[in-house]
């Protein structure tokens, strides 16, 4: 009889042991687990800080969120997770200035005496200046080398009310309007009106995000345009600053 009971008790031992050792292999794997994820983690962590020092937001918002999602319950997602947020609204001003800047078109063309430079931007949306349909409006700086500094709007249709001289209204980052001399030069190559003080608009341009431009125009009453001028390069333009 007690040969009979042995038998049973071994049994339960080996099962016993059994499952520890799988108990065991268990812990052992989730521990080579957890230290893959934190050397993945800390990898992404590197690239993170090295974007981060570098200003690069966009591509340190690429790997905080990569860090965030794939690797949660990490050492380096608890130290990147506070700083997501600010690399997030700094990667978003990133791309709204690159956006802005590239709004801007830039030439160097030679001509007699020299070499005329221009900075021109398209209005936001196009405009109706006199019914026949919304049609773009530049604004244009112009350094050239006999006609020296100039600033100017450009009209695509119609054309400008401006005999003898007229105004414009200006107005930067939705301050107060400025009023502003303008002209348009007696010829019918171009529909150009020239604003008197391009050294006071290009200053204006320069330090403001928004600047919304209302002339008259021939068709009767005025029209205004805007212009998102927040990513003026001040260098392409030099001496005007």
């Amino acid at each position: 009889m007690k040969r009979i009971l042995i038998v049973p008790v071994l049994a339960s031992v080996l099962v016993l042991s059994a499952c520890g050792d799988r108990e065991a292999e268990q812990r052992a794997a989730a521990q080579a687990q957890a230290a893959a994820n934190e050397e993945s983690a800390n990898q992404l962590a590197g690239k993170f800080d090295a974007a981060q020092a570098s200003r690069d937001w966009d591509m340190a918002r690429i790997h905080g969120v990569a860090l965030l999602d794939q690797y949660p319950d990490t050492q380096a997602a608890a130290r990147i997770g506070p700083l997501l947020e600010e690399v997030k609204t700094k990667a978003e001003g990133a791309r709204e200035e690159r956006r802005l800047q590239a709004l801007w078109d830039y030439a160097q063309i030679a001509t007699d005496g020299g070499t005329q430079r221009t900075a021109a931007i398209h209005g936001k949306d196009p405009v109706d200046v006199d019914g026949s349909g919304a049609k773009p409006v530049q604004l244009i700086f112009r350094d050239h080398p006999k006609w020296k500094r100039s600033s100017y709007l450009v009209l695509q249709a119609s054309d400008f009310r401006c005999p003898g001289g007229c105004k414009v209204k200006v107005i930067a980052d939705g301050a107060p309007a400025r009023t502003m001399d303008s002209w348009r030069p007696d010829t019918d190559e171009a529909i150009a009106m020239f604003i008197t003080d391009q050294k006071a608009l290009w200053k204006l341009a320069r330090k403001t995000r928004v600047l919304e431009i209302e002339f008259p125009v021939k068709a009767g009453g005025t029209r205004k345009a805007v212009f998102e001028t927040g990513g003026l390069d001040g260098s392409q333009m030099p001496g005007w600053d």
